[in-house]
């Protein structure tokens, strides 16, 4: 893996040097576009909408940010520079606090820091005492021109920096079907929680996978072989549930059947 990000992670008056790597990867089956009539591959063309000039170069282009509708101020990479943070190469570590007072919806990407030359004994004792403490670390940090809010918690031995939303970039869930709902059954609440807990098993990553992704595979191959891909019959629609007892109960008894079956 090659490195993304070098700096120090600030732990009180400890210095830490590391090195940042992505931690996950999507793998999801990617596309291009051709020209039908002749196969041709179909290029990303960077066409100006003021002179119409096409196959723009890095050099012709210049960042800019839009203030007001069609106004801009342009910087070049020196004046960028310039805008600098204490977390510009910092992973400033500013408070501990229990991982569970989190809502996953800040998190935003994961990344592993590696320890650099001199920093691996301060390194291991901070893994350490994260593990000791139970707590994670909420700290900044600026990656890719952006400062963001971020945790670093233990995986398998490595630190994990976890890069956040800011609480203005999570969107607030105003819907008006939400405040209008009615009042729930408490039979009703007792049986889904009957389904949940018969539902409810240790997590383990390893037995999901990506359905789409492998049947998207398969007509890959198809297609390569030169045999047609014929999409399966198409399922029923189901119409919503009118009697929620009814279908959780339904649903309680599918499940213990597939449980006896699968035993």
């Amino acid at each position: 893996m090659q490195a993304i990000w070098r700096g120090a992670i600030s732990f009180g008056v400890i210095i830490i040097p590391v090195r940042l790597y992505g931690a996950t990867e999507e793998k999801s089956l990617r596309f291009n576009m051709l020209h039908a009539s002749d196969g041709g591959r179909v290029r990303f063309n960077r066409t100006c909408a003021e002179c119409g000039k096409d196959n723009l170069t890095k050099d012709d282009l210049v960042r800019a940010f839009e203030y007001e509708k069609g106004s801009y101020v342009t910087f070049d990479e020196t004046e960028l520079d310039a805008v600098q943070v204490p977390t510009s190469n910092t992973v400033e570590i500013l408070q501990f606090v229990p991982g569970e007072q989190i809502d996953p919806i800040y998190y935003n990407r994961s990344y592993y820091l590696a320890p650099e030359g001199l920093g691996t004994k301060a390194y291991g004792l901070l893994r350490d005492a994260l593990v000791e403490s139970g707590k994670v670390a909420v700290a900044k940090v600026a990656i890719r021109d952006k400062e963001r809010l971020a945790t670093l918690r233990v995986r398998e031995n490595a630190i994990v920096l976890e890069t956040m939303y800011w609480p203005d970039e999570i969107r607030e869930a105003a819907f008006p079907e939400l405040s209008a709902s009615p009042d729930v059954n408490p039979r009703e609440l007792q049986m889904a929680q009957t389904l949940i807990d018969t539902l409810t098993e240790d997590f383990d990553p390893s037995q999901h996978s990506d359905s789409y992704r492998e049947a998207l595979l398969a007509a890959v191959e198809q297609k390569v072989q030169g045999r047609e891909v014929v999409a399966p019959a198409a399922s029923p629609e189901q119409a919503p549930v009118a009697d929620l007892m009814e279908a959780l109960e339904r649903s309680l008894e599918e499940v213990r059947e597939r449980r006896s079956k699968a035993q």
